[in-house]
């Protein structure tokens, strides 16, 4: 008789788990919080308008082949590159620089800044790609035993990249750039991500590579839904059952082994194996009470940015805004260095805009847009009360209109806030972190949460928080790291 699996969440990291163990002959049952299926990869709908809750784009899509083809089944999905991949507006410029993987029209954007940015950005890329092919399998897909194996895995890495491990971004920027704005916009890649580059490890250089050169940035015709949409037929033709509105609050063991976890309802979900697809750490810390994850401990660990989002229908056709834009002040080092450990929203924000409608039209009424904002900001454990939410939103959108050259307060149809608190609440997420832990040097491959529990040996972890880390891509990777250690321990039948 096939082993059954409970998958609890149905974020990314589930649903592709789901599939990979459908497809081995597993019985799966998944159990989500919601009525829909997704994680922070879900939607809104009001008034006519379709937004994209969280992800609006991702890098490294031949991951989702990868899942599509090893579980036998055509990608159902159509892919669209972005090209540009988003446009940058600085406070001091009345026009955005618009970011190409064409490194020639790149070189054309920056002519005035940066001197021979061609020969800069050229050998720059090619450090990163070499960084990234030297890691890809050695650290990034594979498993771990122990911190032991982890450290073999990383004597493996070719010495030549050991001085990024001791240089920041930031600085690694400035050994190739002079221009304060390429050095920002380069950045914005781990800024988005909820880190500095003045703490993030030059080794993230490679992020760079990843979009401007080895695969770009793509988003979902119909929108980034379609994803979710799509595992879940997937998922069902293979028999997978899943149980929404239904929200695990308690677990029953004995000795090592998991026997079921409980819902709200009391009812217990009992399983062979089981899969948490909830942040990896804090669900080690609040549901199983473990004295390393305790709430002190969890808050001296790095976590990536809380969001604070907008989702805006306006009336008319905005010309001025491209589909992914990012909007920024002229003082980057000083709000970088501050906005994560604040106590108060930030008077001049950084935010990024993604606008669907641009590529989806569907996902708005005709003659009108759908506007995604995020704003980075402070998590809970700085900044607690977040009762000035409207205030710090009008301030936004005023400094979008003014920017844009559209008035989007008076042509506003729709507007829904999500601040932290709203985030932590709705996804389970610890203290309102977006992505889960960050990707310091200290919580990085062998040293981030196992991906199978320390003490309880049918237990699994997928997702941001655990191997390998954050991102759409890298989960879907988290999720074939995550089958595999299943199928070793635990095969299906």
């Amino acid at each position: 008789m096939a082993k059954k699996v409970l998958i609890i969440g149905t974020g990314m990291g589930g649903l592709a788990t789901a599939l990979r163990l459908a497809t081995q002959g597993y019985q799966v049952e998944m159990v989500e919080k919601h009525h829909q299926a997704g994680g922070r990869l879900n939607q809104i709908k009001d008034q006519g308008f379709t937004f994209d809750v969280g992800p609006s784009f991702f890098s490294m899509s031949y991951e989702f082949e990868e899942l599509f083809k090893s579980c036998g089944v055509a990608n159902p999905l159509q892919f669209n590159k972005l090209d540009p991949l988003y446009a940058v507006w600085f406070a001091h410029r009345d026009k955005p620089y618009k970011v190409y993987t064409d490194l020639d029209k790149l070189a054309g954007e920056f002519a005035d800044i940066e001197p021979d940015f061609r020969r800069k950005v050229r050998g720059y890329l090619d450090q990163a790609k070499l960084l990234f092919h030297d890691t890809e399998y050695r650290i990034v897909k594979r498993n771990y035993s122990g911190l032991l194996d982890y450290g073999m895995a990383l004597s493996r890495v070719p010495l030549r990249h050991a001085p990024l491990l001791l240089r920041s971004m930031w600085k690694e920027l400035g050994r190739h750039f002079n221009s304060q704005d390429v050095k920002v916009i380069f950045s914005l890649v781990a800024f988005f991500l909820g880190a500095t580059p003045f703490d993030t490890p030059a080794v993230y250089s490679l992020l760079n590579y990843t979009e401007l050169e080895h695969d770009g940035y793509w988003n979902v015709q119909g929108g980034m839904y379609r994803i979710v949409e799509e595992m879940v037929r997937l998922l069902e033709a293979k028999g997978v059952q899943i149980r929404y509105n239904t929200e695990i609050v308690g677990m029953r063991a004995t000795g090592d082994n998991i026997e079921g976890f409980v819902d709200k309802q009391g009812n217990i979900y009992r399983a062979d194996v089981y899969v948490c697809n909830g942040d990896a750490a804090s669900f080690r810390g609040q549901m199983l009470h473990r004295k390393k994850f305790t709430e002190e401990k969890l808050d001296a660990m790095d976590w990536t940015l809380a969001p604070f989002t907008l989702y805006l229908g306006v009336r008319g056709k905005i010309e001025g805004l491209h589909h992914h834009s990012y909007f920024l002040g002229s003082n980057f080092n000083e709000y970088a260095s501050n906005i994560f450990k604040t106590s108060v929203a930030p008077e001049q924000p950084y935010y990024y805009v993604n606008v669907s409608s641009k590529s989806n039209p569907g996902s708005a009424p005709e003659g009108c847009e759908n506007l995604f904002v995020l704003c980075p900001v402070p998590d809970l454990r700085y900044k607690a009360d977040w009762s000035d939410s409207q205030a710090l939103a009008d301030r936004i959108i005023a400094d979008l209109s003014s920017r844009c050259g559209y008035d989007i307060k008076a042509n506003l149809i729709t507007q829904t806030i999500l601040n932290p608190v709203d985030w932590a609440k709705m996804f389970n997420l610890y203290k309102g972190s977006g992505l889960g832990l960050a990707h310091g040097l200290n919580q990085v491959g062998g040293l981030r949460p196992a991906n199978q529990d320390e003490l309880f040996a049918n237990l699994f972890y997928v997702g941001a928080s655990t191997v390998p880390g954050t991102g759409l891509p890298i989960t879907v990777i988290s999720s074939k790291l995550a089958t595999d250690k299943i199928a070793h321990a635990y095969p299906a039948a």
